[in-house]
């Protein structure tokens, strides 16, 4: 699994580009990450792209789950940029589990997700 985290304080945006599958260890460095960035920012916003994404192991699916619940009142927007309708599925499902708002961008509309993002 490949995973590039980029926060930024000042604009409260965590950037966060995936690819290959999501596991356990992966959360070992996204988790500090979005903790440090809301310690220094407050609530945040997350933009989550998806490059040749292929989902999550069973322990990363787990980690997740915690993550969610962890921070559930900490993420204010989660924009999800991905290449497959399966992708835009797993936007709508993961609703019910946070508090955040999500909306699913296709692959080429990167702009429009950022600027979602940024409208208050």
């Amino acid at each position: 699994m490949s995973i590039e985290l980029s926060g930024d304080s000042g604009t409260k945006l965590l950037e966060v580009k995936a690819s290959g599958k999501l596991s356990a260890e992966d959360y070992d460095d996204f988790e500090p990450a979005v903790a440090s960035l809301i310690e220094s920012a407050g609530k945040i916003d997350i933009l989550f792209v998806m490059h040749d994404f292929h989902g999550w192991e069973l322990g990363a699916v787990w980690e997740d789950i915690k993550f969610a619940t962890k921070h559930c009142k900490d993420i204010g927007k989660i924009a999800m940029v991905g290449e497959s309708s399966w992708e835009k599925w797993m936007a709508s499902i993961c609703k019910p589990f946070t508090m955040s708002s999500i909306k699913y961008f296709d692959a080429g509309e990167e702009d429009s997700a950022r600027q979602w993002l940024s409208e208050a």
